[in-house]
Order: C-alpha cells, then sequence, then structure tokens
C-alpha cells in the first residue's frame, strides 16, 4: 500500500470524528432533564435511549471486558519493558512495541481531553455520583476497540502458532463487539457517545496499522 493511501483512512475517520462534534453542538440541542444537562442530536439519542433502557448487568459485563483490555494490553506493555531492560537501549526496543505505547499513550491523552472538554453528559447519574459525568466518546468502548485492535495487528509478530494467532484474534474480537454492543444497551451512555468512540478508534487504528506496515 502506498504510504499516501495509507493514512486515507486515519484523515478520513478523524474528520467524521469532528463533524460528530460539530453536530452535536449545534443540531437538535436540547435539555435532558438530568441535571439540567444538554445533548446535541436529542431526538436520535433520545430514542435509542428509550429503547434500550438502563441494564447494570450489561454496564457490569463492559466493565469485566474494559479490565481484560487492560490486562492484555499491560501484557504487550511487559514485553516491552523486558525488552529496554535487557537490551539496555530504548532505541533497541521493537519498533512496534514503541509505536503502541506511542499509541496508548495518545488515547489516554485524549480521554483526559474529553475530561475537560466535556461535548456530551451521561444520560444518568451513576451510582456513588453527585452529579453527571462526561460521556463523549465513550472512554470504555475506545480502550477497549484500541487495545483489542492493535493487539489483533501485533499476534503474528509475537506467536508463531497460527492457530493460537486465530483462536487469540477471534477473543480479541468477541471482547471488542461485546463491549461495543453492550455499552450500548446498558444505557449509561448516548448513542452518539458509543459511536464517535468507534469513529475515534477507527481513526486510532488505521493509523496505528500504517505505522505498523510502513
Amino acid at each position: 500500500m502506498k504510504t499516501k493511501t495509507k493514512y486515507i483512512l486515519p484523515a478520513a475517520s478523524g474528520l467524521l470524528f469532528l463533524i460528530l462534534i460539530l453536530l452535536l453542538k449545534t443540531v437538535d440541542v436540547q435539555k435532558t432533564g438530568v441535571g439540567d444537562t444538554e445533548i446535541g442530536l436529542f431526538h436520535l439519542n433520545n430514542a435509542v435511549h428509550q429503547l434500550f433502557g438502563v441494564n447494570m448487568a450489561w454496564y457490569k459485563i463492559t466493565q469485566a471486558t474494559g479490565l481484560i483490555s487492560l490486562a492484555a494490553g499491560g501484557a504487550f506493555a511487559l514485553i516491552g519493558v523486558f525488552q529496554l531492560i535487557k537490551r539496555k537501549s530504548l532505541f533497541k526496543v521493537d519498533r512496534d512495541l514503541i509505536n503502541l505505547g506511542c499509541l496508548y499513550i495518545l488515547t489516554g491523552s485524549i480521554y483526559m481531553f474529553f475530561e475537560k472538554v466535556i461535548i456530551n453528559y451521561r444520560p444518568l447519574i451513576m451510582e456513588g455520583e453527585t452529579a453527571p459525568e462526561a460521556s463523549f466518546p465513550s472512554s470504555h468502548t475506545v480502550l477497549v476497540l484500541v487495545i483489542m485492535g492493535s493487539i489483533i495487528m501485533l499476534l503474528k509478530k509475537y506467536i508463531k502458532n497460527q492457530n493460537l494467532i486465530y483462536v487469540l484474534g477471534a477473543l480479541c474480537a468477541a471482547i471488542a463487539v461485546i463491549t461495543v454492543i453492550g455499552r450500548l444497551i446498558c444505557g449509561v451512555h448516548w448513542f452518539t457517545d458509543i459511536l464517535g468512540g468507534v469513529i475515534l478508534s477507527v481513526c486510532l487504528l488505521s493509523f496505528f496499522y500504517a505505522l505498523v506496515e510502513q
């Protein structure tokens, strides 16, 4: 794939993410009644929220998939740390692992940014909280999709057994799909929070893929 072509998807999905933010701040903006907060694309978001309601069982399932993803991402981070200790130079650590570390740092930075620059608030006040929390994009969705997606891309580089690659890849994909669906139907996010999380994840993962395949 030509270098310029590789970056079309990251650029397009990044632009789409920005367009979604613009729509949320300007189109069909109405108060939700939860802490007097507002939500853009209200009728779409409210219709989906009314359709699924709130299901805390699915919320707990997605919490579990999030922890599994963190553990999996941590395993690759440990590989990088072991290489750094053994080879005694950051420049001798596999480039893919350095790119992976940069991906995780970028993802964390984006999360912190949207905790400060709030686009949406949750449709409900969570147990133990006294006020609505930032909701866009769904950080849980981004976390799981970015970690699981990046791991799928790197499996063939660190595992030689083809059958094991297929099994682990399918498991990662299943965890990602369960998280996206579960996060939508559990009702702690608006539909556009999940949509934004998916689009942002596509942007980050396609950029990471371009670096890995370079």
